[in-house]
């Protein structure tokens, strides 16, 4: 009976270690504002508030605030939330980016929305 116990708690720290795993982190916009330059290119997760949206037929741009700042989001697939909507997102850092009109600085494009 001990034997078995203990399999089945490795066995359980193991699934729970690659579950870990296979989730990024979240990073606060304010690290990434800080120093934009040193997430370029990588992947981060940010989660907050839609402070602002725009845009049309499934793609578009809306801003996340998370209490520490906030990021401007390109949504290619994932459709835009509307303002006030608490979402959680994954995607790449990019610098110089324009839509509709507009040019932002440093933007995450998105790569996968999570609930």
């Amino acid at each position: 009976m001990k034997a078995r116990t203990q399999v089945l708690t490795a066995l359980l720290i193991v699934c729970a270690g690659l579950l870990l795993a296979g989730c990024p982190t979240r990073t606060s916009i304010a690290n990434i504002n800080r120093d934009p330059g040193r997430f370029v290119g990588k992947e981060v997760t940010i989660a907050g508030r839609v402070s602002s949206s725009f845009g049309a037929l499934g793609s578009g741009i809306f801003q996340i605030d998370d209490g520490t700042g906030t990021m401007w989001v390109f949504s290619q697939s994932f459709g835009v939330p509307g303002n006030g909507a608490r979402v959680a997102t994954t995607g790449r850092i990019e610098q110089g980016f324009s839509f509709g009109g507009r040019s932002f600085a440093t933007i995450l494009r998105e790569t996968q929305r999570r609930h």
